[in-house]
């Protein structure tokens, strides 16, 4: 597996491509129903070189952590994986309720908690999961640069941060990675958010590279959803949008067979194109999943190819219900 780096300050080197492990335990179809297979997903993508594993506090809650820490401390694992964790949408210091909190009290009892579920001694990117309107950035990166410098974490980030943001937590300590959605259907990124990256020389992680699954080709009706799968209160799955964005699908297809890909191959290969300091974090509960993927790594789209990809229609329908946790 290719690998790059993230960050210029510290820089943390990633699999090219990592695995989002939320789905396993959380918010999807068939979520928190075989932790075993799980574990093997995990260790599989290991296997492959996949080594870059993305979890968070939020994700059961605390499910995601715990199977991902049990999985590489039975199998003495540890060292080979680079793992990123989340903070910062649960208040440790409310009695563990739902909610922004980005205090560094909370960090402190968060990070505590993250630790002794991951099993580990230090955790290599840790992220604020969510912007706290209530807390000063500098006040939240305060407390992270000195989790830098006990050894606690290796790095932090941001997820879903707007440039403002990031500037003022850049300008207390360094950012090593941004973590923000971005696919063929998501492109919000381009315009502000990865020029200022490339500035400042931090990594870019971008999140549901797939487009939640919808990317795939494997997703053609709503009725192979669970009811409580989050896409189906998601507004580009809705009634009306999901016919409308089939015809993104049908698009990616089209130029799969030219490639003789997949479409989430060719959908990850034109992500890979967009610059080098990036690791997408496309998530899956499946081995197989996970093979397919990787295989984006090695594919090389010729330049029709990416332009057409480029141009492909715009998605209907906002990518969160309510959009006003994101880019602040």
């Amino acid at each position: 597996m290719k690998t790059t780096t993230l960050g210029t300050s510290t820089p943390i080197e990633v699999s090219r491509i990592g695995l989002g492990l939320m789905g396993i335990s959380a918010f999807y179809t068939g979520a928190g129903q075989d932790d075993a297979d799980g574990a093997r997903t995990i260790l599989g993508a290991l296997d492959r070189g996949v080594t870059f594993l993305d979890t968070a506090e939020m994700y059961g809650p605390y499910t995601n952590e715990e199977l991902l820490g049990k999985t590489l401390a039975d199998a003495g694992r540890r060292d080979e994986a680079v793992i990123a964790t989340k903070f910062g949408t649960i208040r440790h210091t409310a009695g563990d309720e739902r909610g922004l909190d980005g205090t560094p009290a909370n960090i402190r009892l968060a990070v505590e908690g993250s630790l002794r579920r991951l099993r580990t001694d230090r955790i290599d990117i840790y992220y604020q999961h969510r912007m706290d309107p209530a807390t000063p950035i500098e006040d939240t990166v305060g407390a992270l640069a000195e989790l830098v410098a006990e050894g606690k974490i290796r790095g932090y980030g941001l997820s879903e941060a707007a440039v403002a943001t990031i500037r003022r937590a850049h300008a207390v300590h360094p950012v090593t990675a941004v973590q923000t959605e971005y696919s063929l259907w998501t492109r919000d990124p381009e315009t502000e958010l990865l020029p200022a990256l490339t500035e400042l020389g931090i990594g870019f992680v971008p999140y549901s590279p797939l487009g939640r699954g919808f990317l795939t080709g494997t997703i053609r009706s709503l009725d192979v959803l669970d009811d409580d799968d989050f896409r189906k209160s998601n507004p580009r799955f809705a009634d009306g949008a999901f016919q409308a964005n089939l015809a993104i699908v049908d698009e990616v297809e089209q130029i799969a067979r030219d490639a003789g890909a997949t479409p989430a191959q060719v959908a990850l290969a034109w992500l890979l194109a967009q610059g080098e300091h990036s690791a997408p974090i496309p998530g899956t509960r499946k081995l197989a999943r996970v093979e397919e993927n990787i295989g984006a790594v090695d594919l090389v789209l010729t330049s029709d190819q990416l332009a057409a990809l480029g141009a492909v229609t715009a998605p209907v329908g906002e990518r969160y219900a309510d959009m006003s946790t994101v880019n602040r």
